[in-house]
């Protein structure tokens, strides 16, 4: 892999994007209503001449905010699984396979069975609270002889996450039938979106990722090893506290109004990372970027594969990373 460049980032950047925006324009036209490219530049630019009031309502009320929500949800669990890699130096590491995306969850889910008011305030920030309890206490967990063991620490996320998974059945199966139609969305589900969601999770999301995208030097020391990164001058335990936090908000944010989305933080990272090495400079941003990408195309197929029915997108993540997961498992895959 060549040296990383200004130039060669910028251009990478600059393709993934574009990757992006054909990814947005591909699901603004697709779907049980067939929209022209026309139509979808006429309402974007506001000529009403182009486009009548019902494509500007599956436009604008329906399929742009879920597009908005796929790239905020895919960005942030993506780049919070690359976080988890570097600071835990194991490829198989990410939100959902950690137990957090479950931590995230259940706190979603008390937010919605409390009946709590402002739910673009107690959701997010409930979810983030366990998110971050299950962190803690994976980290906790994963400490032995006062050093973090990658291994124990995968295995510790794996059985958190599989109990407060038990105590979320527990949840749904005691709640009542109103309550228990909402939960459809904690499969993994986008059809909730709204700009109101966009904005109350993208703000906190854009802000945690730019603060991890900030410590992208420290995270191609810290993942060579704590004694290399100490030597250069880092703070690692520092480093690895704040970046716990950062990346445990991001997937708080993203279960919340998405449920539980597996896989994208293990399958988006790896991809990268074969494409445009291990530097973390444009692996981080790379990531955000490709794995909002990445989640708009899964929603896609989700809402069309089997139409007018809608497939949970966390089904089709799922299909896609448990067999790459099997496979770095089988390949032993280090970084």
């Amino acid at each position: 892999m060549s040296v990383l460049t200004p130039r060669r980032t910028l251009l990478t950047l600059l393709g993934l994007s574009l990757f992006l925006l054909v990814s947005a324009m591909l699901a603004l036209s697709v779907g049980t209503t067939s929209i022209s490219i026309s139509s979808i530049f006429g309402v974007l630019t506001g000529n009403e001449q182009i486009a009548d009031e019902t494509t500007r309502t599956i436009i604008l009320s329906l399929r742009f905010p879920r597009i908005l929500l796929a790239l905020v949800v895919g960005g942030s669990l993506s780049i919070a699984g690359a976080t988890f890699q570097a600071l835990l130096r194991n490829p198989l590491a990410e939100p959902y396979i950690l137990g957090i995306s479950s931590g995230g969850t259940l706190g979603a889910i008390i937010a919605i069975t409390a009946g709590m008011s402002l739910p673009y305030l107690t959701t997010p920030l409930l979810a983030f609270a366990g998110s971050g309890l299950v962190m803690l206490l994976v980290y906790m967990l994963g400490h032995r002889r006062g050093f973090v063991d990658p291994t124990t620490l995968l295995l510790s996320g794996v059985m958190i996450g599989a109990f407060f998974n038990a105590i979320i059945l527990v949840l749904m199966s005691v709640a009542n039938q109103e309550i228990r139609t909402t939960f459809l969305w904690l499969l993994g589900n986008l059809s909730g979106a709204s700009y109101g969601w966009v904005l109350a999770v993208g703000i906190p999301s854009l802000i945690a990722s730019a603060l991890l995208i900030f410590h992208s030097r420290s995270f191609n020391s810290i993942s060579q090893g704590d004694e290399d990164a100490m030597h250069m001058g880092i703070d690692v335990k520092s480093v690895r506290r704040r970046s716990y936090i950062f990346a445990s908000l991001l997937t708080g944010m993203a279960v919340s109004v998405s449920g539980v989305i597996g896989f994208v933080g293990l399958l988006v990272p790896h991809i990268c990372r074969l494409l445009f090495g291990p530097d973390h400079r444009l692996l981080l941003p790379a990531s955000m970027i490709f794995g909002g990408a990445f989640l708009i195309v899964c929603d896609l197929l989700a809402r069309t594969l089997m139409a007018p029915s809608e497939i949970p997108v966390g089904a089709i993540t799922a299909a896609v990373g448990a067999p790459l997961f099997i496979y770095l498992l089988k390949r032993d895959v280090r970084f």
